[in-house]
């Protein structure tokens, strides 16, 4: 049993405890020779047999700022994986916030998250497992510092799938990795034979899986069996109304839909490349302005503008420039994260999106 203050491998001190998933803990650690905090990961029980040192000098090769560095490897009674340290949250914690995240918000993730994958792919590794909780981004509304994790398990990844696989079908599969894989999970891959070689176009899936959730707020094909058997059947849910009712935001919307939707295509070879990802990408006109948080104090014109409580004084905004389907509004001092942009007599806010506490 770890516990926080213990020394591993007689260089990684304990902090504590930060997560756990379906095939290992995770604990925050200082690296007491380079004076930095790491993220120290090591198998849950049983599956210390598996090839976890194969997985770390694989993900070793990728080399990018949107994917969380592999940086050591080694066992001490037990196998650890040493990998960069990003100090925030999961997109997963981060959409328990918003709902949905707005297109420009959501075009930035995209973007970040299509560079990350690109570079992985380049160095021949395919993540596998692609999923909100997957993704750190720093605290705060931002969403600064993206970074893919769990490169270090990509192999590892493989096996429970492949053992899940062997029983004929993988969407029964109890195992909690593939249970929480699912609603991400690309249809050759539910659906393979075990030892079939799977290429890099599952994470293209997987991503388009991702967007779709983080722009609507909805799971594509559900969730679990349902997630099979609709991806089965194709049948996918719809693009909901309120990305496309605001005039604002419609070219954007759009655009982005339409990436999303030629991620989800069922044939693997209809989907793009994830450099021709980026590509499309670098195509989009979003904002990338700093996001901030405040609170709506004041309506005016009839409720179609009104005044928010920002860190820098009061900031207008009007009705035009909301997104999502929860509205501002001054009772119990809702919530908003907006960007702010030069006025007279005070700043403007675009867009504005009410987010929890």
């Amino acid at each position: 049993m770890i516990s926080p203050g213990d020394k591993i491998g007689g260089r990684y001190q304990v902090i504590q405890h930060v997560g756990r998933g379906g095939m290992q803990e995770v604990y925050k650690a200082r690296d007491t020779l380079l004076e930095v905090d790491v993220a120290l990961k090591t198998p849950q029980v049983g599956q210390q047999t598996r090839r976890f040192a194969q997985s770390a000098i694989i993900a070793a090769r990728v080399n990018h700022h949107n994917v969380a560095k592999t940086l050591d490897y080694f066992v001490d009674d037990v196998a650890y994986l040493v990998e960069e340290f990003v100090d925030g949250e999961t997109l997963e914690q981060k959409l328990a916030r918003f709902g949905a995240l707005d297109p420009h918000l959501g075009a930035r993730v995209l973007h970040h998250l299509a560079k990350g994958v690109s570079a992985s792919h380049r160095a021949g590794v395919v993540h596998r497992d692609l999923k909100p909780s997957n993704i750190m981004a720093s605290a705060g509304p931002n969403l600064y510092d993206l970074k893919i994790t769990d490169f270090g398990i990509a192999t590892l990844t493989e096996e429970v799938f492949d053992d899940a696989a062997k029983s004929g079908d993988i969407t029964r599969s109890t195992s909690g990795t593939v249970r929480g894989a699912l609603p991400f999970m690309a249809p050759e891959m539910m659906f393979r034979k075990p030892g079939v070689a799977l290429g890099p176009h599952i994470d293209i899936w997987s991503v388009g899986a991702m967007m779709y959730k983080l722009l609507t707020g909805e799971y594509p094909f559900g969730v679990y069996l349902d997630a099979a058997v609709n991806v089965k059947n194709k049948d996918r849910k719809p693009w909901p109304q309120f990305m496309t009712s605001n005039a604002q935001f419609v070219p954007l919307a759009r655009s982005l839909q339409e990436i999303v939707d030629q991620c989800l295509s069922y044939d693997p070879g209809e989907r793009p490349s994830a450099e021709e990802l980026v590509q499309s990408c670098q195509e989009l006109c979003y904002l990338a302005v700093a996001r901030e948080i405040g609170t709506v104090n004041k309506f005016i014109q009839n409720g179609y503008s009104g005044f928010i409580d920002g860190k820098n004084g009061q900031v207008f905004f009007s009705k035009d420039s909301v997104y999502g389907t929860a509205k501002p509004g001054i009772e119990d001092n809702q919530t908003v994260c907006y960007s702010s942009f030069p006025g007279h007599p005070h700043p403007r806010a675009h867009p504005v999106v009410v987010v929890k506490p």
